[in-house]
């Protein structure tokens, strides 16, 4: 792919057409709150199924998410059945095909993703969010529509109505109330708009951080902590142009534990052909300590750093690009029997940032919404009980999150990266450990076992 990204027709720039909204007091199998990743996943499965959906999109198209724009090995099985793939790979986009780290002492270590992966392509892509949860969205739509279903876009989920037709609370487990989600309450057309109401025993809350069904879920139904600053990271993006070494449309992807950023990390996500996203992240509590704010922290790397200012000497950082978000970790609280935090109860499942599902290393979150987006909407197609759904998505995500928090943790010692990086850079049965902890969830058991790590690293 040649092409720049701003020299093409860009699709993801126009508005999609979604049909007529349906009246108000109309029932559904199943309503889909948040039209990203997740959401569309969600929506498109159950369509698939034959399910009548209404999925629920606050913004209108065009619109924007800030993100690091990888979509990972994992999320290409999901991409390639909703039928995405193609889509992707006819626009620009960068190909990923290995992952570059620095430690803060200035060592390197590349990590190549697979071969046979990278030869089939199926290693990965880096390509901004406003262009994949467009194609995604577009796609998914396209079968819920064909299915019976209907699509809001601008609409404000509102209210949480549970089976008594109030926003009540739901009383926990063990109450022997049996109560199901019965529909919301959809503002449409900004604060003055229109309320309108829709029906459904199932609901799936995908509507990122600040999801509507997730805090009645979580907040409303159960009084729990929703949004735990130990537990959430706070990020930055920018994109900018001619940065030295990201100028192809196929290559590495770059993490760098820079020593003024510790304990967060600097990327370099090239996007397309001479376009790279440009961020910074730090968890929320670490960064109140802080005397920076993300915006300062960044402008002094790309600015002083001996490893970048020479780098980004010519580059030309591109206007309004410039956006801060919230990421919510799926690392393991010790507080809580419900891990990362509660992502289910009756009637409902919350998925991908919903459910607080992002990689507490790397920060990558699109692959988890679209296996939870997948397994919600088998879960509401088999009929299963909600307490199975928490402890599936747990089963399948919890050991690759807890070991991505581990080294969340250790990548807080400048020392510790120093010498994991150094040695990682002299071995090469390091680096292709490293590979399958990347590539395979078998091997990632392996990071389970103290006397396997300690053999590796030190002979």
């Amino acid at each position: 792919m040649t092409a720049d990204i701003d020299s093409v027709v860009r699709s993801w720039e126009h508005p999609i057409e979604t049909g007529e909204m349906p009246e108000s007091g109309t029932e559904f199998d199943a309503i889909i709150v948040g039209g990203g990743p997740g959401g569309a996943a969600a929506a498109g499965y159950l369509a698939k199924s034959g399910s009548r959906v209404l999925m629920i999109e606050k913004e209108v198209w065009p619109r924007d998410k800030v993100c690091g724009d990888a979509v990972g090995g994992k999320s290409l099985s999901h991409v390639s059945e909703l039928g995405v793939k193609a889509d992707i790979e006819a626009t620009p986009h960068f190909r990923v095909t290995g992952i570059v780290f620095s430690s803060p002492k200035g060592n390197t270590v590349r990590v190549p993703l697979p071969e046979e992966d990278v030869e089939r392509m199926e290693a990965g892509y880096a390509l901004p969010r406003a262009q994949f949860d467009s194609l995604l969205f577009d796609r998914c739509q396209a079968l819920v529509r064909g299915a019976g279903g209907s699509i809001i876009q601008g609409g404000d989920v509102r209210t949480v109505l549970f089976d008594d037709g109030a926003g009540g609370e739901d009383p926990g487990e063990g109450s022997g109330d049996a109560r199901h989600a019965a529909g919301i309450v959809v503002q449409i057309g900004g604060r003055k708009g229109e309320e309108r109401t829709f029906y459904s025993r199932e609901l799936v809350g995908a509507a990122g951080y600040r999801c509507p069904v997730a805090r009645s879920v979580v907040e409303s139904s159960y009084s729990e902590v929703m949004m735990d600053r130990d537990h959430y990271c706070g990020g930055y993006r920018e994109y900018w142009r001619n940065v030295k070494g990201c100028e192809a449309s196929v290559g590495d992807i770059e993490i760098h534990f820079v020593d003024s950023v510790i304990p967060g990390y600097f990327w370099l996500f090239p996007v397309s052909e001479n376009v790279v996203n440009v961020g910074i992240g730090m968890v929320m509590g670490l960064l109140d300590k802080q005397k920076k704010k993300l915006k300062a922290l960044q402008a002094d790397v790309i600015a002083n750093h001996p490893m970048f200012k020479d780098r980004f000497a010519e580059a030309e950082l591109i206007p309004g690009s410039a956006k801060g978000w919230q990421l919510p970790f799926g690392s393991p609280r010790k507080k809580s029997s419900n891990q990362p935090r509660r992502s289910s109860m009756n009637g409902i499942r919350l998925v991908g940032d919903a459910a607080s599902l992002i990689d507490p290393f790397s920060g990558e979150g699109v692959g988890n919404a679209l296996v939870t987006g997948e397994m919600a909407a088998r879960h509401i197609m088999e009929k299963r009980p909600f307490l199975e759904y928490q402890d599936e998505v747990w089963k399948v995500l919890g050991p690759e999150l807890i070991n991505s928090y581990r080294m969340q943790k250790l990548s807080r010692k400048s020392w510790l990266l120093n010498w994991f990086v150094g040695k990682a850079e002299r071995k090469p049965v390091l680096q292709e450990m490293m590979t399958e902890m990347i590539a395979s969830k078998e091997a990632q058991e392996n990071l389970h076992s103290p006397w396997f790590m300690m053999k590796t690293l030190l002979f």
